[in-house]
């Protein structure tokens, strides 16, 4: 699973591990991607979204419907 938010588009962030000698290391930031199964009643559907931990509580605020219009908009597919 690419940890890949569809709703937020939250991606990983790159950096570096600096140890106690402060030798740099690569490294990656990924989100807090879960896969989240909703009910689409404008459909009569199950969908199943990759959302971040800040986007499910975003589609508990907003409802399903408008986070699915969201993501069409940013040329998601549903």
């Amino acid at each position: 699973m690419s940890a890949h938010c569809q709703l937020t588009g939250a991606k990983p962030g790159f950096g570096n591990t600096i140890s106690h000698s402060h030798r740099r290391t690569s490294r990656r930031f990924d989100p807090n991607v879960q896969r989240k199964r909703y009910w689409l009643p404008s459909e009569g559907r199950h969908v199943r979204l990759t959302l971040s931990a800040k986007a499910i509580k975003t589609v508990d605020a907003i409802g399903i419907k408008a986070a699915v219009v969201r993501i069409r908009a940013r040329g998601g597919k549903v």
